[in-house]
């Protein structure tokens, strides 16, 4: 291992994965050879169906100081190297089967604003930050982070992050809908896994259908025949049948799922 740390940690214990960014000496800055890891993650986590809920953290004091910029300006873009791209990585996480819950122990800058912004949930620190240093640097976002920006937080949010470069504080950050829950903290592992464990809970084939329908209509893209093969699937399973037994004799239901 490197001085500034290593590549991201991946952990399973039961029905949660837990991925950690693992460079604390840098702020859990994202490196390029860091992308193929969490790419790799992505998928060990979608082919697993026992997983229902994912936690996404950094080590130390801060969540993440973004993507690593570096000679961005003469480095190859990725479509040319044939590597995987900061934004690609980005869509998978979005696009994980399970409920994604960011835990932002600390500041998040850069890139790493978008890569919390991909996940269903941000519960942060009340001492919290960020900001977004794009047009600072000359930098002209790529299209998916800004569709999420505006999608998320609305396009006023959007226009003050990506524009001025100004840094927001967690009260803030939780007013324009950045954060869903801002805690002490002394409290964060237990709103996280309390929300985990409750995501956990959930009948599965539902919530990973309806995640994916939701996160399509955000995008503008809803794709409505197949979320009505969804809703049929869900109609046709053990987990609905589950559901309403559990209903009717007033008690937890206990899903399979798949």
């Amino acid at each position: 291992m490197d001085q500034d740390g290593g590549t991201p940690i991946l952990s399973v214990a039961g029905m949660r994965a837990t991925i950690r960014l693992n460079r604390p000496s840098v702020h859990n800055r994202i490196q390029p050879e860091d992308l193929q890891t969490l790419i790799a993650h992505f998928a060990a986590i979608d082919a697993d169906p026992a997983i229902r809920v994912v936690v996404i953290t950094g080590t130390g004091r801060s969540f993440s100081s973004g993507y690593h910029l570096g000679d961005l300006a003469s480095r190859p873009a990725a479509e040319v190297t044939g590597e995987a791209s900061f934004e690609q990585m980005l869509e998978k996480l979005e696009n994980l089967r399970a409920p994604v819950i960011c835990r932002l122990n600390g500041g998040v800058y850069g890139g790493s604003t978008d890569l919390a912004l991909c996940c269903d949930f941000r519960i942060g620190v009340d001492t919290a930050e960020m900001f977004m240093p794009a047009a600072r640097l000359g930098l002209h976002y790529y299209p998916s982070g800004m569709v999420r920006y505006v999608s998320r937080l609305g396009l006023n949010a959007a226009k003050k992050l990506f524009l001025t470069a100004e840094k927001i504080a967690a009260p803030e950050m939780l007013a324009i809908g950045y954060l869903t829950e801002m805690v002490p903290a002394d409290q964060l592992d237990a709103r996280v896994d309390a929300l985990a464990d409750r995501l956990a809970a959930m009948a599965p084939l539902a919530v990973q259908g309806v995640k994916r329908s939701l996160n399509e209509i955000a995008r503008g893209q809803f794709d409505v025949p197949a979320a009505i093969l969804r809703a049929k699937e869900s109609q046709a399973s053990e987990d609905l049948r589950e559901g309403l037994t559990a209903f009717r004799e007033k008690r937890v239901p206990v899903f399979k799922g798949r």
